[in-house]
């Protein structure tokens, strides 16, 4: 028995050796040496095959998603055979640490190490050190693994990777050329960091509005792991990053998060300082803004970090910079593994500390508001529910009764009357940290110095009243109601709201199957229901071309779960009747948007990520490099998108834009794009000079600059702002609507156009950060408006409601622009 037994053990051993043996080196695996070139995204994933084929008791190569492009996904999970022959009951054990599932947790101390590389794909060392990080805690640290699972992603983002990659493969001189000019230095818009549709996917953790974010979240959080890793470069002449990060720290981040960041970046600097190497750690990447690969998964219990490399997209194979020292990808690679397989070795070392740590951290009874209180339109309460869904978060719908405490419209104590279709949101949830972190209404913040936007509530964003409660609300089950419509051929027509962008698809998709859809400029009451403003109307007499005009249209608004109310005569009982000069048509407008050089590829990116995947309307891109050659006339819309036109409206290209738009065009203008239109001539749009401007000599101190500058800043804070809703662009909005400001720029009220949203006289900041000169700008400024120029519109959106594509209540504010304001097709 004992001699069967050892035998069979020399035989696992003696195949376990063979199949090491096998496992080649990046180098070897790839035929040339490791940061002489770089890999495209495909040779990658092959390499990390052969590994998971060369060590399968180690190392699980899984899928888990597909880009826009097609390009696959992958996550290496690998560990010790012991571990990976028992990987599902770790992961089981650790979401019961977590609470996320229920059961009694295993004496089990593994610690879960997550790394994420190439999350920007001009970032482009990351993801050839996921190859070598691999190899060696296989070869050389497999004593690591013994009491630790090392989860993988090598590259985040393969459409932008891949971009950059075949730009530099075939842009680049050979040998390399270390000239900061050289071409091969200078990558071209849109550059390969963002994804296919242009987002930042590092930007995009908690909102998830991008098909790589929403595949790596649901895999994620089957795991939560105790550490995440995310890998990035920062600018050639900054040598590299580590944690721990830079003030201000959320809240909710405990003392052993912070903590332990101290731990790893002192592990970091005893291998940098070994080779030279320099680094920097506490300063520029701080831990707020929840929706990075460092701060989302610190909330959800993790020791969330950053590592930054000197680099970036400059850097290419090797670049000469500005301290005279030629910085070469080997280099960059290097410092990336290193700092990985630190991060392995003390999580390894402190495994035990890591999930005791874990565990404690979703204790969330401290928290303030216990729960959050939501009304208001149904379809953006389902779209809340859809992202909590995303990331796992429990809710419920209220009882009937009233609920107490924070008003979020009124920033004061108040109460609501709650009814069953209200969305009740709890702390008392093992994501309940996160839950304060998205819902509560003004995230404390302990320095104004920060890296990104500092004001995101959820309630605000998705246009929802709230009320913050410290008491536990009760919740009950709430059954979804189903959309059923029935034909009615004795009808006119029909009617359906408009309040939501739900509402706008289903127009989108009326217009691209040849409907003919009004829409009221008046409230109408007919048949003893009221309709508002905006509210669409399909008449039979109108779409006689349709052989059966109700089953098609009743099956089409089924599917989009719009309730139709059957008309039986176009005689209202009060307001216009269909016949009136205020029941207009919607064209089925030809919109274009322009990109391109001079355009900001997130700005666009985010434009031609909601006509495509989310009003699933057509939307033809016009390069401005082509703009000269392009015939306006073939379109009724014109989206500019935030962005620097200097260069391309010179004086015949601006003459041709006032005269296609004096035609009947519309130009729609975001953010900067203003900036090419205030004070010319015959545009009524004019900047605000700002109030602390003077001629007096400059006596701040050189090191309180910075800090004294950031009065002049509004680092993503929202404001609140008056609503014209009897105005078309507003349609479907209250008088009031919360506008998320990305910066200080500021435009006096219109004197002969439409201020359709307007900040008052005394500005209400009512979330995030906004420096005391720059609001001194914003009293009596536009946020939206209108302009008539001859027949055509120019409409001016100050605030970028597109921005990341988060803010769901601004989007109906660009459909209600392009569809309704100024409603006629172009006529040259």
């Amino acid at each position: 028995m004992h001699k069967k037994y050892f035998s069979l053990l020399a035989l696992l051993c003696f195949f376990a050796q063979v199949f090491s043996q096998n496992l080649k080196s990046p180098s070897d695996f790839l035929g040339y040496e490791l940061g002489t070139a770089f890999s495209r995204h495909h040779q990658v994933v092959e390499y990390f095959k052969h590994v998971a084929n060369s060590v399968p008791d180690q190392v699980q190569l899984v899928k888990y998603g597909e880009t826009y492009e097609r390009r696959p996904l992958y996550l290496a999970f690998l560990s010790s055979r012991e571990n990976m022959a028992k990987i599902e009951t770790i992961r089981q054990n650790n979401l019961r640490r977590a609470g996320v599932i229920e059961g009694t947790t295993e004496n089990d101390q593994t610690a879960i190490v997550w790394l994420s590389y190439n999350v920007h794909g001009n970032e482009a060392s990351s993801i050839e050190a996921s190859m070598l990080t691999i190899y060696k805690l296989l070869t050389e640290k497999e004593e690591w693994l013994k009491n630790t699972i090392v989860i993988i992603d090598p590259c985040i983002n393969p459409d932008g990777r891949d971009r950059y990659a075949n730009w530099f493969n075939k842009t680049a001189s050979m040998p390399y050329d270390i000239d900061q000019q050289a071409s091969e230095h200078n990558e071209p818009w849109p550059g390969g960091r963002p994804n296919h549709y242009l987002f930042d996917l590092n930007r995009d953790w908690a909102w998830a509005t991008q098909i790589e974010s929403q595949s790596r979240i649901k895999v994620y959080n089957k795991w939560l792991p105790h550490i995440h890793v995310d890998f990035h470069e920062q600018g050639m002449n900054e040598p590299y990053y580590f944690a721990p990060a830079a003030q201000p720290y959320h809240e909710i981040i405990s003392t052993w998060q912070r903590d332990f960041q101290v731990q790893i970046g002192k592990n970091n600097a005893k291998y940098f300082d070994a080779n030279g190497w320099l680094f920097f750690t506490k300063e520029r990447f701080d831990l707020f803004y929840p929706s990075y690969g460092d701060t989302y998964p610190t909330y959800m219990g993790a020791i969330g970090m950053t590592y930054e490399q000197g680099g970036h997209s400059r850097g290419g194979l090797g670049v000469l910079n500005d301290e005279g020292i030629v910085l070469t990808l080997i280099d960059r690679i290097a410092h990336h593994t290193t700092t990985g397989l630190s991060t392995v070795e003390i999580s390894s070392q402190n495994a035990d500390k890591l999930t005791t740590e874990f565990q404690r951290f979703f204790n969330s009874s401290g928290l303030k508001y216990k729960s959050y209180v939501m009304q208001g339109d149904a379809d953006k309460i389902e779209a809340l529910k859809a992202l909590l869904d995303m990331h796992e978060i429990k809710y419920g719908h209220a009882s009937r009764g009233k609920v107490s405490g924070y008003k979020y419209d009124t920033g004061l104590q108040g109460s609501m009357t709650t009814t069953n279709e209200d969305l009740v949101v709890r702390t008392d949830q093992p994501k309940g940290k996160m839950v304060k972190v998205l819902f509560e209404p003004n995230a404390k913040l302990s320095d104004s110095l920060t890296y990104d936007i500092t004001a995101w509530s959820m309630p605000y964003a998705y246009g929802l009243e709230c009320i913050a409660s410290t008491a536990i609300v009760g919740q009950v089950n709430a059954n979804p109601q189903q959309t059923n419509n029935t034909v009615n051929r004795q009808a006119t027509g029909y009617m359906t709201d408009w309040d939501s962008l739900k509402d706008a698809e289903f127009l989108a998709e009326l217009l691209k199957q040849e409907f003919k859809v009004r829409f009221t400029e008046k409230p109408i009451q007919t048949d003893g229901k009221s309709f508002d403003r905006g509210s669409l109307i399909l008449t039979r007499g109108d779409n006689p071309s349709k052989s059966d005009f109700d089953q098609e249209l009743i099956t089409i608004a089924n599917r989009f779960s719009r309730k139709l109310d059957a008309i039986a005569s176009g005689y209202s009982t009060q307001g216009p009747d269909f016949g009136s000069p205020d029941i207009k048509l919607v064209n089925r407008q030809r919109v274009a948007m322009l990109s391109g050089e001079g355009t900001s590829s997130l700005s666009y990116g985010a434009l031609w990520h909601f006509f495509e995947q989310q009003l699933h309307y057509p939307v033809t891109s016009l390069n401005t490099d082509d703009f000269g050659n392009i015939d306006l006339a073939e379109y009724d819309v014109l989206i500019m998108p935030s962005g620097n036109y200097r260069r391309l409206l010179n004086e015949n290209n601006m003459k041709k834009l006032t005269n296609w738009v004096k035609a009947g065009g519309k130009i729609i203008a975001i953010d900067r794009a203003l900036s090419s239109f205030a004070g010319k001539e015959g545009f009524g749009l004019k900047s605000n000079a700002s109030d602390n401007q003077n001629d007096e000599a400059n006596l701040i101190p050189y090191g309180d600059r910075r800090r004294e500058f950031a009065k002049n800043l509004i680092t993503g804070a929202v404001f609140e702002t008056a609503i014209d809703n009897s105005h078309p662009m507003a349609f479907g909005y209250d008088t009031t609507y919360h506008s998320l400001k990305l910066g200080r720029s500021s435009y006096s009220l219109l004197k002969n156009g439409f201020n359709v949203a307007h900040i008052g006289s005394n500005p209400k900041n009512v979330s995030g950060f906004a420096g005391s000169e720059a609001i001194k700008s914003l009293p009596n400024s536009l946020v939206f408006g209108e302009e008539r120029l001859g027949r055509g519109s120019m409409i001016y959106m100050v605030d970028n409601v597109m921005f990341r594509s988060f803010w769901e209540n601004g989007k109906l504010f660009l459909v209600n622009s392009i569809f309704f304001v100024n409603n006629q097709a172009y006529r040259p």
